[in-house]
């Protein structure tokens, strides 16, 4: 039986959408799931190394392996108005944040390109996304880029909001913002890499209509968020993009790689070839 290596991080959302194939609920015909549990900017390196069959990454990255991987149209996590969140522990103005040191959760992550399309000049400091609260507020950076379920908790913290991504893009462009993609890898073929796009659009069906069930099983991933909180942020990118991405997610794609490119962020603007579960 072959076996594809499936990358997919810890964090609730998807620990959420890949539960039914992690528990055998639903599977690929004759192929064998190996699931690699990694976070996003260890599967981001995983992808440009041409490692994994299919692989959650960020967004930002696609432009990096677009000439390996194609997109698949489903397990995306979009966000509709909000996103990666700038916390620090004193009130600055966005413009502010122009050469201050920050913490980052990856260079490749889409975060910190969105990052430096609002701010420009703002110096990264890589750490592990459940990090830089803390970072943040014993005074190592100036200020922190918040992903996952930081993004709900920092209050907790005593942390001020000081400029929200998602809402800045949304601004920017009325547009929502595509933060992760899932990705097939071309040498499959269309035809499995359909079969993927169906598994994993059935195994995030699954989990919508067994909330409870998936929810629970997820928590383990949930590092120290209560239910309520959990069920708050598998809801915000967990959705009707995550099943099939809309004619505005793939302009806000197109939108975020020219902007990219223009700024002389990434090499080039890729081309998007989406890979459809089949109709049923």
């Amino acid at each position: 039986m072959r076996t594809l290596a499936v990358g997919h991080t810890p964090d609730l959302d998807d620990a959420f959408m890949f539960y039914a194939l992690a528990e055998g609920k639903v599977s690929l015909d004759g192929l064998r799931i190996a699931h690699l549990i990694e976070d996003i900017q260890t599967l981001n390196q995983r992808a440009l190394q041409g490692e994994l069959h299919v692989t959650a990454i960020s967004a930002a990255s696609y432009p990096l392996i677009a000439k390996d991987y194609w997109i698949l149209g489903v397990g995306s996590s979009v966000g509709q108005n909000y996103g990666p969140l700038v916390v620090a522990t004193q009130p600055c103005s966005p413009q502010e944040l122009a050469r201050k040191r920050i913490a980052v959760p990856g260079l490749h992550t889409t975060a910190f390109l969105l990052l430096r399309l609002a701010v420009g000049e703002a110096i990264p400091v890589e750490m592990r996304f459940e990090r830089i609260p803390e970072a943040v507020l014993a005074g190592e950076v100036d200020a922190g880029l918040l992903i996952h379920e930081r993004q709900l908790t920092y209050r907790d913290q005593g942390l001020l909001p000081i400029l929200d991504l998602g809402m800045w893009w949304y601004q920017q462009t009325r547009l929502p913002i595509p933060l992760g993609l899932n990705v097939v890898k071309q040498s499959l073929g269309k035809p499995l890499a359909t079969q993927v796009a169906k598994a994993l659009r059935d195994s995030i069906l699954f989990a919508m209509s067994h909330q409870e069930e998936a929810l629970n099983s997820s928590m383990r991933f949930g590092r120290g968020i209560d239910l309520s909180r959990a069920r708050q942020f598998v809801s915000m990118y967990v959705n009707e993009e995550t099943l099939s991405l809309s004619r505005p997610s793939c302009a806000a794609l197109r939108e975020l790689y020219r902007r990219s490119h223009k700024a002389g962020l990434i090499p080039h603007v890729p081309r998007l070839t989406i890979i459809e579960p089949p109709k049923s």
